[in-house]
């Protein structure tokens, strides 16, 4: 009696388990003998299906907790598996990143492998880059060292040796920070001297674990006996390297269920191989295939776009192909506006998050998607500007990034020992080229590339700035570069998200904006040349596009400041998805400045007092008086009559900086 009480026990929570998927999530989890591939589109519940098929298994029989080893990405995933887990009465299965399995397993095996304890890691590879780069009489500063180590990770992660890089690299149409041969030598001598400090690497870490089990029956068995079930999230992703750890864990078994979406594919700059998701079935012919093509995640309009994006890409061999069906009730159609300018084009994106924000939105629900950091300075202004909070993902704000840091230094020393008004431009541009900036010739390498473009955006303020006021020289616009650093509002959960679309991935939010949508941009000049590297660029912005739960706004400019003469294309990708013309597909005007401000009674006589005393404190800083204040964080004072500091810093254009310097001023000028 008590064995049949223990079956119906176990029964009713298989069957718990199942009830909580829909038909496709239900089959995928009663496949619990491999080899199974699960194509999971976005937003169709892929981590629901991992942890019921692994929790059903467990609780049919099928499974031991102990022997499951499920591997994700990020320590963020693995936690999230872990929880879930323990959510379905699930101890035991071991959920890591590939580098912390290996990490463990190595680590317990190295004094037989290794003849001693687990070696030093490498935590940051650009010392003994840097060494061996000097070693290699090449002239490098702390970006190009990023780029080579980069590239040293790129190559260890494909496989590749220091001999067969040149080779490679060309044939991946690597863009390298130096010659390939150049790269290679430096590669080789940061393997020497990484041996000669009796080191590892992240990525030794994977290579001598896979080893370890390769060349060693007993640790081999050990292992294997471990571990008989496996399951590999985002497997899109895997590389040549994690492919190799995972063959050796196998070891010729079949017992593996793999998660991924061909559609997601966006890391191959970094090693990571498709084929391996696509080519799935080939490898194991006798594999069960499900697709899970149910979205939940976002509106039908959202998910309709999505499809005729990514149904556009050319059609890949392989696996079958995942079309997205929204599954939520209908919202409003995504937007396509194009505005003149990248200012305008930011000012409205603020303008937008503010009046969603004074609706009800919380501003953790919205998000600025863009395809490079660099784009993120004038959305980081326009959002300051507008008394908009953000939190800035993947990426350090713009005026903390160190060549930004430097430039302003440069900037703020040549300031100093005058400037003429209406030389503005020339002049900065002069300066930064002293850093060995080069304008329209942006490097190769992404980490230089970043740093180029970081740069370029000082110049493009400096244009948009005499734009407005031809007589500003550079002593203003040194000040305005503070002013814009200072107004930076420091991260909370309510801010609106900035980030790279690489950095949203696997995120999502109620209101997305995708910016910036021109050729060159996205997708990226490097692509053009190579058709493979653009139908990744799609796939990129793809991602973006499926982060929107309800509404989605797609935007451009053909020019990046006011006035320029050479107007860039709107994105390839959105032929055939945005209108050319009609009310869905507006070219916005620039923003109209904002009209005098007319205040009557008291706040009218407050709001000219505020207007004399911003000018003398603007005379005494020698900078312009919009810099203090704009005539807009006047008139909120004036309206408002703050009577603490803390009301002070609730209104918009008031940050920590500005609060510092001139509030105790500006309530003494409220109490007349």
């Amino acid at each position: 009696m008590a064995q049949l009480d223990t079956e119906a026990r176990v029964e009713t929570r298989a069957d718990a388990v199942l009830g909580a998927l829909d038909d496709e999530q239900r089959e995928a989890a009663q496949a619990v003998a491999g080899p199974v591939c699960i194509l999971a589109g976005a937003g169709t519940g892929k981590t629901r299906t991992i942890t019921h098929r692994i929790a059903y298994g467990v609780h049919t029989g099928v499974y031991v907790p102990e022997q499951v080893l499920a591997v994700t990405f990020t320590a963020r995933a693995a936690g999230e598996l872990r929880g879930r887990l323990a959510g379905l009465d699930v101890g035991g299965v071991q959920a890591r990143t590939f580098h912390a399995a290996a990490m463990r397993q190595l680590r317990y095996f190295a004094p037989r492998v290794l003849g001693g304890p687990m070696p030093a890691l490498v935590e940051n590879k650009l010392r003994l880059v840097a060494a061996a780069a000097s070693r290699s009489r090449l002239s490098t500063d702390r970006t190009s060292l990023r780029d080579l180590a980069s590239e040293i990770e790129w190559a260890k992660t494909t496989l590749a040796t220091p001999d067969d890089y040149p080779r490679r690299a060309r044939d991946a149409g690597r863009d390298t920070p130096f010659e390939a041969a150049a790269v290679a030598a430096v590669y080789a001598g940061y393997e020497s001297a990484k041996q000669r400090d009796g080191a590892l690497d992240f990525e030794d870490l994977l290579l001598v674990t896979a080893y370890a089990i390769e060349e060693h029956a007993d640790v081999a068995r050990q292992v294997r006996g471990q571990y008989r079930h496996f399951v590999v999230d985002e497997y899109q992703d895997v590389n040549p390297l994690q492919q190799r750890l995972l063959d050796a864990w196998l070891g010729g078994r079949a017992d593996l269920c793999v998660v991924g979406d061909p559609n997601q594919t966006i890391y191959s700059f970094t090693g990571a191989d498709p084929d391996y998701l696509l080519g799935f079935a080939d490898r194991y012919p006798d594999a069960s295939v499900v697709k899970l093509e149910r979205d939940y995640r976002s509106t039908p309009q959202v998910v309709g776009l999505a499809n005729r994006l990514i149904g556009q890409a050319p059609r890949r061999k392989g696996l079958p192909e995942l079309r997205l069906h929204g599954q939520r009730a209908d919202g409003p159609e995504p937007t396509f506006t194009e505005y003149p300018d990248e200012p305008a084009e930011a000012t409205a994106v603020a303008a937008r998050c503010r009046a969603l924000i004074d609706g009800g939105t919380p501003a953790s629900e919205m998000a600025v998607l863009f395809r490079i950091n660099a784009q993120s300075q004038v959305y980081e202004s326009a959002l300051a500007d507008a008394g908009v909070p953000y939190v800035l993902k993947g990426g350090e704000r713009f005026f903390e990034r160190p060549e930004v840091r430097e430039a302003v230094l440069l900037l703020r020393g040549a300031a100093a020992g005058g400037s003429d008004p209406g030389a503005l431009v020339p002049t900065v541009r002069d300066v930064l080229a002293s850093t060995g900036w080069v304008e329209h010739r942006p490097p190769a390498g992404g980490a230089a590339r970043d740093r180029w473009q970081s740069l370029a955006a000082l110049v493009d303020l400096a244009v948009d700035l005499v734009a407005e006021n031809s007589t500003l020289d550079l002593a203003g616009f040194v000040a305005h570069l503070a002013e814009r650093a200072g107004a930076q509002h420091a991260p909370t959960v309510q801010g609106v998200t900035l980030a790279s679309i690489h950095a949203a991935k696997g995120l999502e939010w109620d209101v997305v904006f995708v910016v910036g949508l021109v050729d060159g941009v996205l997708p990226i000049a490097q692509s053009l040349s190579r058709p493979p590297a653009v139908d990744e660029e799609r796939r990129l912005l793809y991602v973006a596009v499926t982060r929107a739960r309800e509404q989605l706004m797609l935007s451009w400019s053909p020019a990046r400041n006011p006035g320029a003469k050479r107007p860039r294309p709107r994105s390839r990708f959105l032929t055939g998805l945005a209108p050319d013309s009609g009310p869905t597909a507006p070219t916005a005007r620039r923003p109209a400045k904002r009209p005098k401000v007319v205040l009557e009674g008291e706040a009218g006589e407050l709001f000219e007092r505020l207007r004399a005393w911003r000018s003398s404190a603007a005379q005494s800083a020698s900078v312009p008086a919009y810099v203090v204040f704009t005539d807009a964080t006047l008139q909120a004072i004036a309206e408002t009559r703050p009577a603490t500091l803390r009301e002070l810093s609730g209104l918009p254009g008031i940050g920590a900086r500005k609060l510092d310097l001139y509030g105790e001023d500006v309530l003494a000028a409220v109490t007349g």
